[in-house]
Parts: structure tokens; C-alpha cells; sequence
């Protein structure tokens, strides 16, 4: 397999380019959350309960984990560009369902449908894997996966001035056009790298067993769940805490919600730079440390009673850095271990770490009141931080005992 394969821009024919790639991930990261800032503004034109719209990242995330079940097998089925293409015209129409929905109930319903662009993140992973041996996928999704860094960065800011100036039906009406965009990219830009594997695809299910018997890949798995699951939590919890125990506005909220994409950013410029040098493992275990690192830190300051919006988010970037190293490097290892089930392989381990994620993030909606503080949320990002790190060290441990 070259290292270097032969891509030409909008050229069907070849390889995607990175730089689409990158907008790929992109996107997906900011159907997620650009609208977060909004949230209040929502339950007051719904005439909803906070609760009740704080469910439209459970629910999508939930949904998202459901859904790559299915894209993984289908793109090994099929190939990687027409479910691509496919999954994003699906998105557009769940879209226009968000912005024209009467109640939040509806919203939410397509909510859960604009989901799909889960293809976007899904097929990204396994496009590179196609190309690149794996120390040298692990780099790259590195630097791929940056556009996940600086969309949730900037997405959350951009989010709430929209809310602002415009209402909360402008951030979706701006997906809409951003994905109307990233079709046309993807239709004169992605060529098939993946091949069709010539199982139906209730034979392309079976090979299902194949991974999950596998403890490599339960470790990668796990590891990339647990570490990104105190992000998750972070994502239903923390416009409650910004809002309701802080008390910013839309707009501050925005900005330092991203605050973790800065850590992120970082970590993929990292991992993009070493993970061929040290190995994955490596970079996996240290990104969980320094996760585990930033959590601790906020949890011992909040209870000395000296937390503040500028501690509180500020050490988020440590969770955001340790994503960073952790979630590229995982995610080779993942689609490395039964490299010819690449498209499987990312759909169930983005179920996995989705589906965790999504009640990570479902309970720290419940958890939080103005009288638990931030407690409930710190103390189960702690504890998912600690599972990752013994997550990757099982990793380690069963690939001396095979003397790999």
C-alpha cells in the first residue's frame, strides 16, 4: 500500500483530497453543536422545558449511534462515496424539518434525523484508512479530524451571535447551506477508495461477530467511548452550568463552550506529528492521563468553592487536548484490527462511543440543578476518564502477552 497516493482535486477518479476530508469531519461536528448556544431562546419560542430541548444532543447522539451500525456495512457494501452522497441529501431534507417544525416534540423528531450526517465522520475515518497503513492513518486522521478541533472551537461562537442577530432558525438554515455545499464537494471531489465487497448486506451484518470477538478491538473501542464520553457529558451539561450557574448569555456561552476544541486542536496537530514517530498506544495513553488531569483539577477547585466560568471551561481544554492524542490514535487501531472490515469497524466503534455518549449526555441534563453545581457532571467525566486509561492499558498488556 503506498504512502502516498495519487489524489487530484475534483477528480473522481482519484482519492478525496484532505482539505475535503477535513470539511467533512467538519460538518458533522457542527450539525452537533452550533445551535447549543440557542437552547434557551428555544424552550422560550417552543414554549418548552429547558430539559426537553436539552435532549436534542441525547437524542441526535443516540440516533447517530444507532445509525452507524448501519453506514459501516453499507459503505463495504456499496462504497464509500454513494452513501456518503446519499446520507448527505438525507440530511438536508431532516434540516428544513428542524427549521419548519410547530412543536418541540417534531423538532426533535428530525433532530434524530439529522443524524445521518453521521456519514460524513463514519466514512472520513474509514476513506483514510483505505488509503494509509496504520501508524500512518493514525497521523492522518490526525490532521483530519482537526476540522472536528476547530468547528466545535468556533461553531458554539458563530451559533450563538447568529441567535442573536437573527433567531435560532438562522444556525439551521446555515447548515442547510453549508451541506448543500459539502455535496456538491463530495460529488466532483470523492472517488471510491473502498471497493464494493460483493456480500449482501445481511452477509456484510455477519462479519459483525468477527470484531466483537475481538479484545483489541473492545480496547481501542472502549478507550476512544470512555475517553470522548467526558466530552459528551460536557456537551449536556455544560450550557446548563454556562447558563444557569455562571449566567452568561448566548453569545459568551458560544465562546467558551469551544473552549476544549482549542485542547483538541492541539492534540491533532500532536498526533498528526508523533504517532508514526512513538506508536499509538503511546499517544492514546497519555491522552487519557491528560484528560483525566484537566477533570481533576476543575473537581478539586470547585469543591475549595473557587470555581468560576474561567476555571471551570479554561481546564476544559485539558479534556480537549486528551481527546485530541486519544480519539485519532484509537480510531486507527480500531479500523487496523480486521483492516479489510475498515467501513464495519468505524460504524461500531462510533456506535459504541456514541451510544455511551449520548446518556452520558441524556444524565447530566437530569443530574444538574442550580443546587448540585457542577458536581454530578465533573464526577462522571472523572470516572469515564479512569475507565479509558484502564481501557488502553488492557490494550497494551494483551499485545505483549501476543508479542506484537
Amino acid at each position: 500500500m503506498p504512502d502516498t497516493p495519487n489524489i487530484r482535486f475534483l477528480d473522481r477518479r482519484t482519492p478525496p483530497h484532505i482539505g475535503t476530508l477535513i470539511l467533512m469531519t467538519g460538518l458533522s461536528a457542527l450539525a452537533m453543536n452550533i445551535f447549543l448556544p440557542s437552547l434557551p431562546n428555544m424552550t422560550v419560542y417552543f414554549q418548552a422545558d429547558y430539559r426537553v430541548l436539552q435532549l436534542s444532543v441525547a437524542l441526535y447522539l443516540g440516533a447517530s449511534a444507532v445509525l452507524q451500525l448501519f453506514i459501516g456495512p453499507l459503505a463495504d457494501k456499496l462504497g464509500r462515496r454513494p452513501v456518503t452522497l446519499y446520507g448527505i441529501v438525507l440530511f438536508l431534507l431532516a434540516t428544513l424539518g428542524c427549521i419548519l417544525a410547530p412543536t418541540a416534540e417534531i423538532f426533535l423528531i428530525f433532530r434524530m434525523c439529522q443524524a445521518v450526517i453521521a456519514v460524513c465522520m463514519v466514512l472520513g475515518r474509514a476513506v483514510v484508512r483505505d488509503m494509509f497503513p496504520q501508524d500512518k492513518a493514525a497521523s492522518m486522521i490526525g490532521y483530519v479530524t482537526m476540522g472536528m478541533a476547530v468547528v466545535p472551537m468556533i461553531g458554539p461562537v458563530i451559533g450563538g451571535v447568529v441567535d442573536e442577530i437573527l433567531g435560532w432558525q438562522a444556525n439551521f438554515w446555515l447548515l442547510f447551506a453549508l451541506g448543500a455545499m459539502m455535496l456538491f464537494l463530495i460529488h466532483f471531489d470523492m472517488g471510491e477508495t473502498g471497493g464494493k465487497s460483493g456480500l449482501t448486506l445481511a452477509q456484510q451484518f455477519g462479519e459483525y461477530p468477527e470484531l466483537l470477538r475481538s479484545p483489541r478491538f473492545w480496547g481501542y473501542s472502549l478507550a476512544m467511548a470512555l475517553s470522548s464520553g467526558a466530552f459528551f457529558a460536557y456537551l449536556g451539561g455544560a450550557p446548563f452550568i454556562g447558563t444557569d450557574l455562571y449566567g452568561l448569555e448566548p453569545s459568551a456561552l458560544g465562546f467558551y463552550f469551544g473552549a476544549p476544541a482549542l485542547g483538541y486542536f492541539l492534540g491533532n496537530f500532536l498526533t498528526g506529528r508523533f504517532s508514526t514517530r512513538l506508536g499509538i498506544n503511546i499517544m492514546i495513553l497519555w491522552g487519557c492521563i491528560l484528560c483525566l488531569v484537566g477533570i481533576a483539577a476543575s473537581l478539586a477547585i470547585t469543591y475549595a468553592g473557587a470555581d468560576s466560568h474561567f476555571t471551570f471551561f479554561g481546564l476544559m481544554t485539558f479534556v480537549g487536548l486528551g481527546n485530541g492524542l486519544s480519539m485519532p490514535n484509537a480510531t486507527a487501531g480500531m479500523l487496523s484490527v480486521r483492516p479489510h472490515l475498515a467501513g464495519t469497524a468505524s460504524g461500531l466503534g462510533g456506535s459504541i462511543m456514541l451510544g455511551g455518549g449520548a446518556a452520558l449526555s441524556a444524565l447530566a441534563g437530569a443530574l444538574l440543578t442550580p443546587q448540585t453545581g457542577a458536581f454530578p457532571l465533573l464526577w462522571m467525566m472523572l470516572i469515564t476518564a479512569i475507565l479509558s486509561i484502564l481501557s488502553i492499558i488492557l490494550v497494551i498488556l494483551r499485545q505483549r502477552q501476543l508479542g506484537l
